[in-house]
C-alpha cells in the first residue's frame, strides 16, 4: 500500500527564510611582527640607529668590549658609564671556558646557551656586536656566535667610536635583560686546536695567517705576555689586523681588503687558519675574509698563548 505523503502545513507570513549561519566570536589574533633583516656582516651605524627607531622586535645589541690586562681598563664599568641604548655586556673572559688558564677559549655549547640566554638573546635573534674601539674584540664575540651556529650576527663598523662621533645617542647604568632561551651547537670546522694546528705543519693544508705586528711576527718586539717566546708558527704568513681598518676604525672595502691578504702572501683558494696573541683579533682576519667571500676560514682559539707556551712547540723568527 502506497504511503500517503503529508500535507504541510502553511507557514504564517510568507515562505521561511533560512537562518544566517552562527558566528563564533573571532579571536584577537596576536600580530607578530616581522623581525628585521639582517644587513649582512657589517651593520652601519645609520642602519642600526634606524633599527632602534622602529616598532616591533629590535635587534639584540650586544657590547664585545674587551682590553689586554696590562692597560688596566674595566670594559664593564666602561659599559655602565655609556652604551648604545638597549645593548649587553658580553664578557668575554666569563662566557669561555674557565678549566683552563689560556685566556677566554671557546666555551661549550650548553655554557654558551646558558650565559647568553640569560642576556636575553635566543636563537632567533639578529645579533649586532660592537666594541669601544671600532672592531676588534667585536670580531671575536661575531667568530663566537657563528661558532655556536649563530648566522644572524653582524658587526657594527666602526663600533661605539663612530656612533659617538656622530652624536648618537648613549645610555648609562647596567643592561635590563628578561632571560631567554638559547641553544647553541658548535661548528667544529670553524675552530682549530693545538693538536690540529701541530699536524698542519706536515700536511701544510691550510695556510696559516698570524695577525700580529710585526715586529712580534720576527720577534723584534717583546710578548704582553710574560714568559712567552717571541716569533711565530713556522710556515705562517703575517698580516697585522690593524691594517684592514680605515683611520675612522671602519673595514677597508672590499677590493683594498682582497690587495692587502694578497700581499700578505694569501692563495684564496686555499683554506686559512688565523692567529694570534689570544684568538681576539685573529677574528678580525677572520672576519675581514668573511667580507671578501672567503668561507674557508679557521681561528687558532689558542693562539700564541698556547703555541708558545709549550716547550716542544717549534718557533720560526
Amino acid at each position: 500500500m502506497a504511503k500517503r505523503s503529508r500535507a504541510r502545513r502553511p507557514v504564517k507570513g510568507g515562505s521561511r527564510k533560512p537562518a544566517p549561519p552562527t558566528r563564533r566570536p573571532l579571536r584577537a589574533r596576536a600580530v607578530r611582527r616581522a623581525a628585521p633583516l639582517s644587513p649582512g656582516t657589517l651593520a652601519s651605524t645609520e642602519w642600526l640607529a634606524a633599527q632602534l627607531e622602529r616598532p616591533g622586535p629590535r635587534v639584540r645589541v650586544v657590547d664585545g668590549s674587551w682590553h689586554m690586562p696590562n692597560l688596566a681598563r674595566d670594559p664593564r664599568r666602561e659599559f655602565e658609564e655609556a652604551h648604545i641604548p638597549g645593548a649587553v655586556f658580553f664578557d668575554i673572559d666569563a662566557i669561555a671556558d674557565r678549566s683552563t688558564s689560556l685566556p677566554h677559549m671557546l666555551p661549550s655549547p650548553v655554557q654558551f646557551g646558558r650565559q647568553v640566554g640569560e642576556l636575553g638573546i635566543s636563537n632567533r635573534d639578529l645579533v649586532v656586536v660592537y666594541d669601544v674601539r671600532g672592531v676588534v674584540s667585536a670580531a671575536r664575540v661575531w667568530w663566537t656566535f657563528r661558532t655556536m651556529g649563530h648566522d644572524r650576527v653582524a658587526v657594527l663598523d666602526g663600533g661605539l667610536r663612530k656612533w659617538r662621533a656622530e652624536g648618537r645617542p648613549v645610555e648609562t647604568g647596567p643592561a635590563r635583560v628578561a632571560p631567554a632561551r638559547y641553544r647553541a651547537r658548535i661548528r667544529r670546522a670553524l675552530v682549530r686546536d693545538l693538536d690540529q694546528m701541530r699536524r698542519n705543519l706536515d700536511s701544510r693544508a691550510e695556510q696559516t695567517l698570524d695577525a700580529r705586528s710585526r715586529g712580534r711576527f720576527a720577534a723584534t718586539e717583546p710578548e704582553p705576555r710574560a714568559g712567552l717566546r717571541g716569533g711565530h708558527i713556522p710556515g705562517s704568513l703575517n698580516l697585522p689586523y690593524d691594517e684592514l681598518y680605515r683611520p675612522d676604525g671602519t673595514f677597508r672595502p672590499p677590493e683594498e681588503l682582497r690587495t692587502a691578504f694578497a700581499t700578505a702572501g694569501v692563495d684564496p683558494a686555499r683554506p686559512v687558519a688565523t692567529t694570534c696573541g689570544s684568538g681576539i683579533t685573529a677574528s678580525v682576519l677572520a672576519l675581514g675574509l668573511h667580507l671578501i667571500g672567503h668561507r674557508k676560514v679557521a681561528v687558532y682559539d689558542g693562539s700564541w698563548t698556547e703555541w708558545a707556551g709549550h716547550p716542544d712547540t717549534p718557533v720560526e723568527s
